[in-house]
């Protein structure tokens, strides 16, 4: 019942019961990713592509998504990660969550929360005074 009643009234918590529906009836799976996340695709966008979504396991939160899955959801490429051999390359970072509110998050020197002064920079704006 509670499960009922999240998909209901919530959308960040996994699928709604709309995307449930559209997913039956219209889903295709298409793989699933080392967090959980499921790949879907069917029907077509109004340009003609293959429409692709994906239901996130537990809080729905974009970057969650891993570099390979994220170049299929883009259509950048047509083959998704589940069927190729996909390995991330050096420079794509593996997934970090969204710190922003928490005690992590970052705080440059002179924010609100950092005490102290912003460091000066070349951009800065001098503000005129009369007889200055």
């Amino acid at each position: 019942m509670k499960t009922l009643l999240l998909q209901i009234f919530t959308w960040w918590n996994g699928q709604t019961i709309g995307t449930r529906f559209h997913t039956w009836r219209f889903g295709k799976k298409v793989g699933q990713d080392e967090f959980g996340n499921t790949y879907y695709e069917g029907g077509t966008t109004s340009w003609g592509m293959p429409r692709r979504w994906v239901i996130y396991k537990g809080y729905a939160e974009a970057s969650a998504i891993p570099p390979g899955w994220h170049g299929w959801m883009h259509y950048r490429t047509d083959t998704p990660p589940s069927k190729e051999s996909y390995v991330a390359r050096d420079w794509q970072k593996p997934h970090q969550p969204n710190l922003t509110g928490s005690a992590q998050a970052y705080r440059p020197q002179g924010s609100i929360a950092v005490p102290g002064e912003r460091p000066r920079v070349t951009g800065d704006y001098d503000a005129w005074t009369p007889g200055g």
